[in-house]
C-alpha cells in the first residue's frame, strides 16, 4: 500500500473511532496513543470528513490541543476548526482559537480572517465581515492589498455588491486599487445581472489608467450569458475575436456554456470544435460544461458519448464530471445506471461526495423507492461521506409522502441526528414533523422532538444556523 492510501486509511479509521466515540475520556485516551504519528496532513484529513459534524469536528480539535502532550496543530488546522466554529456560528470558540493561535505563536493569516468574514456574510451580517477585516491588525495581521481584494470577493461572491461597491469606493486610494480590485467589483456586478454597472466599474478602471486584461474580458462574457443576454454575449465574443484578444480555454467555455444552457446546443458544440481547431485545449471544466447542457437541452446518450470521448483523450473526469453525468441519468429515470457512474468514481478515487449522494437519494425518493433512498443514506457513513443539511432535508420531506407512522419515526430521528450533528433545522421543519407523529399516534416521541424544539429556541443566536 502507498504512502497515501495508508494515510488516507489511517484517517478513515480514526474518523470513524471519533464519529463512535460517546466518552471524551476514552477519546482522548485512544487519541493520545503513541502509536498514533500526527501530522498536519492528518489532522486536516480527519477535519475534512469530519466537515459535516461540526460539534465533533471540534471536540477531535480540542481533545488534541487540550491533551497531546508532544503534538501541536498547525496554522492550516487551526483555519480549518475556526471554519467549522463559523459555519456553526460559534463565534465565542472561533476567537477563542484565533486567541489560542497567537499564544502558540502561530499568527492568523489573511486567509484566517476572510474564512471569518465569509462566514459572517453567510450569516448575513456582512457588517461584521468588514469589522473583522479592520480589526485584523489588532491580532497581528495587517491588512493589505491583497486582504482588500478578498474582503471584496467574499461580499461580492454573496452578492453584497452594493456594499462591497461602497467600500471600495472609501478604501480604494488607501490600498491603491489593481485591476484585480476592479475585475472583482465588475464580477459582483455581473453576479446579480446588472452588467451595465460591470461595464461602467471597467471604464472606471481605465480611466484611472489601468488596463483590462483578458480575466476582464471573460468577466463581461460570463455576465452577459449569466443574464440572459445572449446576443450581446456573442457580439462581445465575436469582438474580442475582431479585436485579437488573447481568447483562451475560459473564453471559450464560458460561450459553450451560455449557449447551450438556452438550448443552442449545436452553436455551443460548433465554438467547442472551433476551439479545438485553434489549438485552445479544452479543460475539464470545458467538457463538464459541454456535458451539462447536452445533459439539459439534448440527450444524457449524447452526453455520455462526449463523455467516453474525454476518457478516450487522456482527461480525467473529477466529481462535477460524474456528478452531471449522474444527475442526467436520474433525471432519465436511469437511476441503476447512474449509480454504476458512481461505482467508478470509486474506482477513480474521486467520490461519491455528498452532492452525489444527494443527486441520487433525492430521485430514488421522488420516484417513490423511499427504502432505496435510505439505503444509500445509512451507505454514506461507510464511505467516510457524512451527510449535510440539504440530505436531512431531502429525506425528512420525502417521509411525508406515504404518511405512514414509521416514515414519521424515521423522520423524527433523522431530525434527532441533524440537530446532534450542528444542523438547525427551520421552526417549519419541528412543526411539521411533530404533527406528523401527532396524527399518526406517535403522542409519546412528539413529546420528545417537542422537547428537543423548546431546548433549541433556547440556544443563544449565535448557534442557530
Amino acid at each position: 500500500m502507498s504512502t497515501a492510501a495508508t494515510a488516507t486509511a489511517t484517517a478513515s479509521a480514526l474518523t470513524n473511532l471519533i464519529l463512535k466515540s460517546t466518552n471524551r475520556q476514552s477519546l482522548i485516551k485512544s487519541l493520545i496513543c503513541p502509536s498514533i504519528h500526527w501530522t498536519p496532513l492528518l489532522v486536516n484529513t480527519i477535519l475534512k470528513h469530519l466537515w459535516n459534524h461540526g460539534p465533533k469536528a471540534l471536540q477531535f480539535f480540542d481533545v488534541l490541543l487540550q491533551n497531546h502532550p508532544t503534538y501541536v496543530h498547525s496554522a492550516s488546522s487551526f483555519d480549518h476548526a475556526i471554519d467549522v466554529a463559523a459555519r456553526l456560528r460559534n463565534y465565542t470558540t472561533v476567537f477563542t482559537l484565533l486567541h489560542r493561535m497567537r499564544s502558540l505563536r502561530l499568527h492568523p493569516t489573511p486567509k484566517t480572517f476572510a474564512i471569518i468574514a465569509e462566514r459572517y456574510v453567510a450569516a448575513g451580517k456582512p457588517d461584521k465581515a468588514l469589522k473583522i477585516f479592520l480589526s485584523m491588525h489588532q491580532h497581528g495581521c495587517f491588512q493589505d492589498l491583497r486582504s482588500f481584494n478578498t474582503i471584496l470577493d467574499v461580499l461580492c461572491k454573496a452578492k453584497r455588491v452594493e456594499k462591497a461597491w461602497n467600500f471600495f469606493k472609501i478604501l480604494r486610494g488607501r490600498f491603491q486599487a489593481d485591476v484585480v480590485s476592479y475585475n472583482t467589483i465588475a464580477n459582483g456586478w455581473c453576479l446579480i445581472k446588472r452588467t451595465n454597472k460591470a461595464l461602467d466599474t471597467l471604464k472606471e478602471m481605465v480611466e484611472k489608467g489601468l488596463s483590462p486584461n483578458l480575466t476582464s474580458y471573460n468577466i463581461m462574457l460570463k455576465g452577459y450569458f449569466r443574464a440572459g443576454q445572449i446576443e450581446e454575449g456573442w457580439k462581445f465574443f465575436l469582438e474580442m475575436k475582431k479585436r485579437r484578444c488573447e481568447i483562451d480555454v475560459v473564453t471559450y467555455t464560458t460561450v459553450v456554456h451560455g449557449l447551450g444552457v438556452v438550448g443552442e446546443v449545436k452553436r455551443a458544440r460548433k465554438v467547442f470544435d472551433e476551439m479545438v481547431d485553434r489549438g485552445v485545449l479544452p479543460s475539464v471544466t470545458t467538457y463538464n460544461a459541454l456535458i451539462q447542457v447536452l445533459c439539459k437541452k439534448d440527450s444524457v446518450e449524447t452526453a455520455i458519448s462526449v463523455f467516453e470521448e474525454m476518457l478516450r483523450k487522456g482527461y480525467v473526469p473529477n466529481s462535477i464530471t460524474f456528478n452531471v453525468v449522474i444527475r442526467g441519468l436520474c433525471h432519465k429515470e436511469q437511476r441503476e445506471k447512474a449509480m454504476e457512474y458512481m461505482d467508478m468514481m470509486r474506482d477513480n478515487d474521486c467520490g461519491p461526495n455528498v452532492q452525489t449522494y444527494n443527486i441520487v437519494i433525492r430521485y430514488f425518493c421522488d420516484a417513490g423507492e423511499i427504502e432505496k433512498g435510505l439505503e444509500l443514506f445509512e451507505k454514506m457513513s461507510s464511505e467516510n461521506c457524512l451527510p449535510n443539511l440539504d440530505t436531512y432535508n431531502i429525506l425528512i420531506s420525502s417521509m411525508f409522502v406515504r404518511k405512514k407512522s414509521d416514515d414519521m419515526v424515521v423522520a423524527g430521528k433523522l431530525l434527532i441526528e441533524m440537530v446532534d450533528r450542528g444542523f438547525m433545522p427551520r421552526r417549519l421543519t419541528f412543526n411539521r414533523i411533530l404533527d406528523g407523529l401527532l396524527l399518526t399516534g406517535n403522542q409519546g416521541f412528539a413529546k420528545e422532538i417537542l422537547r428537543l424544539q423548546t431546548k433549541c429556541s433556547r440556544l443563544p443566536r449565535q448557534f442557530k444556523l
